[in-house]
C-alpha cells in the first residue's frame, strides 16, 4: 500500500500524540494480510522458543521470518515476599488462559516472561542464592547486573525492573488482549511499553522498515533499500546466523551448573536494549562497499544492492582473521567480531544427542525495529519523546550472561585473549559510530513450567 503525503503526515503525528500510534500503520500497509505460518505449532517446554516461523529465500539464503508485531512490557512486582506465592497462583492462571486462546506461535501470541536480578534479591533470595544457574566458564551466577562496554555512550541507564514480558504475534489484537489482561491483574507496576515491528520484502514490494520509517519522517528514510527487513538496509534473520534449536538454553552446550536441581533447565539468559539508529549518516557518511566491510568484515565483496549476506559456518571469522583484517585495513568488522565468541569452535554432543557443528550459531535473536523515541510509553516523562526515532528494541537469547557480554565485547575489538586498541565509537570501529544504546538489562528466562514468579514455590 502506497502513502500518501496526508497519510504519511498522520501516521507521524499519531507516533507523537498516541506513544505508539504509529503502529497502527502497519495492518494498513500490510493489508491486514498475515503470513502463511504451521496449522497445528508445538508449544515447547522453552519461553522463548516459537514453533511456525516461516522460512523463505532471500537473494539465495534461508531466511526465517519473524512475527509481525512486538511489544515488551517492563514492570515491577506489586506482591511482597508475605503474598508472592498467591500473586504466583493468580498469573499461572492468567496465563493459562492467555495460552487456551492463542497457540505459542507467530500465529498466535508468543509470551515470554524473563526475571531481572531485582526480582530475585528482593523477593526470593534465600532460594536465588541456593539455586540461581552458575556459569562454569565465568565463575558466577548466570544471571547478573548489566554493565557499560567501551563504545556505549555516557548516558546510557543500566535498568533495574523486576520482569520484561515480551509478546510477538502477526495478529495486533492478540498482542492487545494479552496486554490489557496483564495490566487488569493488578500484579505489576508497570515501568515502560516498547513497540516495534519485523518485516522485510520478502515477498516482494516495499518493506515494513522503509513505509514506516517514511511515514514518520525519519531523516534519511528516502535511502532505505526499498525491501530492506532493517532500517540500516541488511537481513539479519539469516538462519544460519541464530541459534539453532535448543542451543542458547541453560543445559545444551554444558556451561551451566544447575547445581543439584532442575528448576531451571530449559531456561535461557535475555539480554534487553535500545539501540537508536543513526540512518541518514550511515547511507550518507558509508559508501556501498565500505557499508559492507562495516557491517560484515573488511575486504568481503558482494554484488552492488546485495542485502542478504550468507552468514553460515563457512562464513565464520576467528581472532586471528580479525587481527589480520585490522593489521592491513586498521579496521574490524561487525559480524567477523562477534563471530569470534557467538559461534562454535568446534563441534558440541548435547546431552539429548543433538549434535550442534562447529561454526553454528548460538545466540537466538528476537530483536526488531522500532520507533519509539527510546519507548512508547514509560513512568519516566523524558523516555518517552516527541517525535519518532529510528532505532531497535534488541532482545538475544543467550546459555548464560557471560555469553552475551562476551559477544558485545568482541564488537568493540575486546576479545578474552586478546584485544584490538580502537577508539570507542570511531570510524575504524564503523557500525558503533552510528548507533547509540539508550537502556540496558540482563534477565533469567525459566521455563514455562515456572514462568510465573520463579522460586516462589521453593
Amino acid at each position: 500500500m502506497k502513502l500518501t503525503r496526508r497519510q504519511a503526515l498522520a501516521g507521524a503525528a499519531a507516533g507523537v500524540v498516541g506513544a505508539a500510534g504509529i503502529y497502527e500503520l502497519i495492518d494498513q500497509l500490510t493489508g491486514g494480510s498475515t503470513p502463511p505460518r504451521t496449522a497445528n505449532p508445538v508449544t515447547f517446554p522453552e519461553q522463548h522458543l516459537l514453533d511456525g516461523v516461516r522460512v523463505v529465500t532471500s537473494e539465495g539464503v534461508l531466511v526465517l521470518v519473524p512475527p509481525l508485531h512486538h511489544e515488551i512490557l517492563t514492570a515491577t512486582v506489586t506482591a511482597d515476599r508475605s503474598n508472592i506465592g498467591d500473586a504466583r497462583g493468580a498469573l499461572e492462571q492468567l496465563l493459562a488462559g492467555i495460552d487456551a486462546d492463542y497457540p505459542a506461535s507467530p500465529a498466535g501470541l508468543g509470551v515470554t516472561l524473563a526475571w531481572g536480578l531485582p526480582y530475585f534479591s528482593r523477593l526470593v533470595p534465600d532460594a536465588a542464592a541456593k539455586l540461581l544457574p552458575f556459569d562454569r566458564r565465568a565463575g558466577k551466577p548466570v544471571l547478573f547486573d548489566a554493565e557499560a562496554f567501551p563504545s556505549d555512550p555516557s548516558e546510557l541507564r543500566l535498568e533495574s525492573n523486576d520482569v520484561a514480558i515480551l509478546l510477538r504475534s502477526d495478529v495486533r489484537a492478540h498482542i492487545a488482549d494479552a496486554s490489557s489482561r496483564l495490566r487488569k491483574s493488578q500484579l505489576f507496576h508497570f515501568t515502560s511499553t516498547r513497540r516495534g515491528f519485523a518485516g522485510g520484502g520478502f515477498d516482494g514490494g516495499r518493506s515494513l522498515p522503509k513505509q514506516m520509517a517514511t511515514a514518520a519522517q525519519i531523516p534519511g528514510a528516502d535511502l532505505i533499500p526499498d525491501t530492506a527487513e532493517l532500517f540500516l538496509g541488511f537481513t539479519s534473520t539469516q538462519k544460519a546466523g541464530i541459534g539453532p534449536g535448543k542451543i542458547a538454553n541453560l543445559e545444551t552446550l554444558g556451561y551451566v551448573d544447575f547445581r543439584g536441581s532442575d528448576y531451571f533447565r530449559e531456561g535461557t539468559h535475555m539480554h534487553l536494549s535500545h539501540i537508536l539508529e543513526d540512518v541518514e549518516s550511515w547511507y550518507l557518511n558509508f559508501p556501498f562497499d565500505e557499508r559492507i566491510a562495516t557491517m560484515f568484515r573488511p575486504g568481503k565483496t558482494v554484488a552492488p544492492g546485495t542485502q542478504t549476506v550468507r552468514q553460515g559456518p563457512k562464513d565464520v571469522s576467528t581472532i586471528v582473521d580479525v587481527h589480520r583484517d585490522y593489521k592491513s585495513t586498521q579496521r574490524i568488522g561487525h559480524s567477523n567480531a562477534i563471530q569470534t565468541t557467538s559461534r562454535l569452535d568446534r563441534d558440541v554432543v548435547a546431552e539429548d544427542g543433538v549434535v550442534y557443528e562447529r561454526g553454528a550459531a548460538i545466540p537466538i535473536r528476537a530483536d526488531f525495529n522500532t520507533l519509539d523515541n527510546p519507548f512508547a510509553a514509560s513512568v519516566r516523562p523524558e523516555e518517552v519523546g516527541d517525535t519518532p526515532a529510528a532505532g531497535v528494541h534488541f532482545l538475544v537469547f543467550n546459555p548464560t550472561g557471560d555469553d552475551f557480554r562476551r559477544n558485545r565485547l568482541a564488537m568493540d575489538g575486546v576479545f578474552p585473549q586478546s584485544k584490538i586498541e580502537l577508539q570507542p565509537r570511531s570510524r575504524n570501529q564503523g557500525f558503533n559510530s552510528i548507533l547509540r544504546t539508550t537502556h540496558r538489562q540482563n534477565f533469567l528466562v525459566p521455563p514455562r513450567r515456572n514462568r510465573a514468579f520463579p522460586l516462589s514455590d521453593v
